[in-house]
């Protein structure tokens, strides 16, 4: 039996039976006048208006409009589509002409800086610049850190031994200051320690003879493989040790001194020496032949050239080479 057939033989339904359409519109529009139905036929009509519902949502999402809209209204706007004149059709196509490096530049520029990124930026910045500076202290310490045990050792040795002058000479310098504060006759002693200290630097600058203890250091070069600068080193490290006086060969070594020349003719200040080199230097034997004997020292350096070296430790060097004293052109001395 219909839905429309149960309709019509309600029984209780007071006067003419209603048909099928006029008891819908009633239930609808919740009328008082209507015919009473009962809830099963209710349910069932419910289920159909809820099919009739579903039947006609695809139309409605695919744009058609629905049965009481007006067929001559224009189609809403698509709001994806941007700006405020035009149809959809334009929109389209302007979305079409933007290339993906243009959509990639319009969300770069302008940047959208906020202030926790502004802070973040900074203490970044902050970070690097600090590392920055960290790493260039290491490099700076690079030279000692790569440095061989043997060298370390004897950069250790010349700084104590030259504490160790520096504490000796202060010490003379206080004693001479008493005697002039003790003296009767201030200016004799003056004069004398004027006298002392004028030999001093006369046989620093090898205007005068020397003698003392020290070493003699011979270097035998068959083979005329021995550069320059491998007697300059000699030097440097007998004065490291403490050397006063210097003498290569007959040829009186100062603070100017310098080598040159290629191997097997080796020439010092201007003045050309052969070997055997013979070096006599003037200090502390204790510390003048360790110096030259150390681990990767002098010694060793000569023998990897194919060269002999010898040192002999003395009581008495004589140093007897001389340079001519020269005048200054413009220093004079002075009064203080």
């Amino acid at each position: 039996m219909s839905s429309e057939d149960r309709t019509s033989e309600t029984p209780g339904a007071p006067g003419t039976p209603q048909s099928p359409e006029t008891a819908r519109t009633h239930e609808r529009q919740g009328t008082a006048s209507g015919p009473h139905v009962p809830r099963p036929l209710q349910r069932e009509r419910d289920g159909e208006d809820r099919a009739e519902a579903t039947a006609d949502a695809p139309k409605r999402v695919r744009g058609q409009a629905p049965p009481d809209a007006d067929p001559q209204a224009p189609p809403p706007a698509d709001p994806s589509a941007g700006g405020t004149g035009g149809g959809p059709g334009e929109a389209s196509a302007s979305v079409r002409e933007m290339t993906g490096r243009q959509r990639l530049a319009a969300g770069l520029w302008p940047p959208r800086v906020t202030r926790a990124q502004l802070v973040v930026a900074l203490l970044l910045f902050g970070l690097g610049l600090g590392l920055a500076i960290q790493v260039r202290s290491a490099s700076d310490d690079g030279a000692l850190r790569g440095a061989r045990q043997e060298d370390l050792v004897r950069i250790l040795d010349e700084l104590d031994d030259r504490s160790e002058r520096l504490e000796d000479e202060k010490t003379q310098l206080e004693a001479q200051r008493r005697e002039l504060e003790n003296s009767s006759d201030q200016a004799e002693e003056a004069r004398r320690q004027t006298q002392e200290r004028e030999r001093q630097l006369g046989v620093l600058a090898g205007t005068v003879a020397a003698e003392g203890p020290g070493i003699t250091f011979v270097v035998e070069d068959p083979l005329a493989a021995v550069e320059p600068d491998k007697l300059l080193d000699t030097i440097q490290e007998l004065r490291a040790a403490g050397a006063e006086a210097i003498q290569v060969n007959d040829v009186r070594v100062v603070a100017d001194s310098y080598f040159s020349g290629d191997a097997g003719a080796v020439t010092v200040d201007g003045r050309r020496i052969t070997a055997p080199y013979r070096f006599q230097a003037i200090g502390k034997p204790q510390d003048l032949e360790p110096a030259l004997n150390i681990p990767g020292g002098i010694v060793q350096t000569l023998e990897k050239e194919q060269a002999t070296a010898t040192v002999t430790r003395s009581e008495k060097i004589v140093v007897d080479a001389l340079r001519p004293a020269e005048r200054p052109d413009y220093a004079r001395s002075s009064p203080r």
